[in-house]
C-alpha cells in the first residue's frame, strides 16, 4: 500500500511571510517538517504540494536540491493540488500534513495511520475536535475519498482548506478522531507557526534539543519546567478556515 504524506507548502503566508523558508539551527523550517515526516516507520514517500505561483519558484528549486518529489499546482483551491499531487505519485493513503509544523511528532502520525488502516474509516485524524496540542495536526485518508471529495466540493472554503467537505458530511464519510492522552493531552498549546511570536517559541523549542527524533512528551515535559515561555504566543488567535 503506497501511503504518502503530502505537505502543502507556499510563501505567501499572509500573517508571517516566508515563514517555512525562516531559519532556526541553519535549518529552514520546511527542513524540520519534511525529516520528521521522514521519521515516520508507515509512510512509503513524502511529496511538497508547492503553487504555480512564481513566488514559489523558489520552493521548487529547494525541492530539486533536497531530491523532495513534489508537484506544483492551483494557489488557492488546494484541493485540487491535493487531488493533482496524489494522482501523480500514486498515492492509496493520503496523509495531510502542513508545512508550518516543524515540531510534528513522527509517532503521533504512525498512531494515526495505523487507527486509520485497522479502523478501515474513510477520514481519520486528531483535528475533529482538538485534544492535541496544534501543530501535531494530522489528517490520513484515501484517494477514494480524496476524489470524492474533489469532483463535490463546492465553497470556496471546502476548496482552500481540504478536508471541511469530509468533515462536514458524516453520512457520506466514516470518520475517526484519535484523541490524546496522559501529559500529551493539551489543546491549549500552540506549537504551530503562523506568526512571529510562534516562530519566537518554536525557535527557543528547536534550540532545547540536539537531535531531530524528540517527541511531543518531550517538548510539553520542557514547557512544564518553562511555563513563561507560553506567554509568548498566548495571545494570537488561530484564523478560522471559514
Amino acid at each position: 500500500m503506497n501511503i504518502v504524506a503530502i505537505v502543502q507548502a507556499r510563501t505567501g503566508s499572509t500573517r508571517l511571510p516566508n515563514k517555512v523558508l525562516k531559519k532556526i539551527k541553519n535549518k529552514k523550517i520546511l527542513d524540520y517538517v519534511i525529516e520528521r515526516v521522514k521519521l515516520s516507520k508507515k509512510i512509503n514517500n513524502v511529496v511538497l504540494a508547492i503553487t504555480k505561483n512564481p513566488n514559489d519558484d523558489i520552493l521548487e528549486k529547494y525541492a530539486i536540491e533536497k531530491k523532495i518529489k513534489y508537484h506544483r499546482g492551483s494557489e488557492n483551491d488546494v484541493l485540487e493540488r491535493f487531488y493533482k499531487t496524489a494522482k501523480k505519485y500514486n498515492a492509496e493513503i493520503i496523509v495531510r500534513i502542513t508545512s508550518d509544523c516543524p515540531l510534528i511528532d513522527p509517532n503521533i502520525i504512525d498512531e494515526i495511520i495505523k487507527a486509520h488502516l485497522y479502523i478501515k474509516s474513510d477520514y481519520t485524524s486528531n483535528t475533529i475536535y482538538r485534544t492535541f496540542p496544534r501543530g501535531m495536526d494530522t489528517e490520513v485518508f484515501s484517494f477514494k475519498v480524496l476524489e470524492y471529495t474533489f469532483n463535490n466540493a463546492k465553497e470556496n472554503y471546502q476548496r482552500e482548506h481540504v478536508t471541511p467537505y469530509i468533515r462536514e458530511n458524516p453520512d457520506k464519510f466514516k470518520l475517526k478522531n484519535i484523541e490524546a492522552v496522559g501529559i500529551l493531552k493539551r489543546p491549549d498549546l500552540r506549537l504551530t507557526v503562523d506568526t512571529i511570536e510562534d516562530y519566537k517559541l518554536i525557535k527557543i523549542i528547536l534550540e532545547e534539543f540536539n537531535y531531530i527524533n524528540f517527541k511531543l512528551k518531550d517538548i510539553i515535559t520542557f514547557l512544564n519546567n518553562n511555563e513563561t515561555l507560553l506567554d509568548i504566543n498566548k495571545s494570537i488567535k488561530q484564523k478560522e478556515e471559514k
